[in-house]
């Protein structure tokens, strides 16, 4: 609980890892000081997942407390590793920014992002091989989760210039299932 008087708040903090997602309540003074301090996670603000959370019987953890729960502590010192290295919150603060990544997972597939200042999607262009790329827009998506950690110092590395991502964007084709050879 929050000891009377702090100018501590509670906060629901989720980490989204793709297919679920941790979840915690955390005491700090800010959303901001918990994006700054904890890497790959977002403040959720909405009344609905606030009342959904309330019955979860979730941690509940002070953001400076020496030891944190399994998978949160985990993100501390990771964010504490990425705070040591050029480029740590270079992108934070801005309304727009367009990225150029390479897939992990996939070596052949390149994606142009424009992200918001929360780090969501809002264009996406997604080239697969020697294809032409696809469009893809916030109406494409059945969830619409950061992708990218903006304090993260390697999405630094992954800047773009706007007029880049405008040209991909230009060039691509609409998102339909003939994009992808689907009939």
């Amino acid at each position: 609980m929050i000891n009377p008087g702090s100018s501590r708040q509670r906060f629901l903090v989720v980490h989204d890892y793709g297919m679920g997602g941790l979840w915690w309540w955390v005491q700090a003074t800010s959303a901001r000081e918990i994006v700054e301090r904890i890497a790959e996670v977002e403040v959720v603000t909405d009344a609905d997942s606030w009342e959904r959370a309330a019955a979860w019987n979730l941690p509940e953890v002070d953001l400076d407390a020496p030891d944190l729960p399994p998978g949160l502590g985990e993100l501390r010192q990771q964010r504490d590793q990425q705070r040591r290295q050029p480029g740590f919150g270079a992108l934070v603060g801005r309304s727009l920014v367009h990225l150029r990544c390479e897939s992990q997972d996939e070596p052949d597939v390149i994606c142009y992002w424009e992200v918001s200042a929360d780090g969501r999607r809002l264009r996406e262009v997604e080239i697969r091989g020697d294809s032409p790329g696809v469009r893809y827009t916030p109406d494409d998506w059945v969830f619409n989760t950061p992708v990218v950690d903006l304090y993260d110092p390697q999405a630094a590395a992954w800047e773009i210039d706007p007029e880049e991502f405008e040209a991909q964007w230009r060039c691509a084709g609409l998102n339909d299932d003939l994009a992808f050879g689907m009939e």
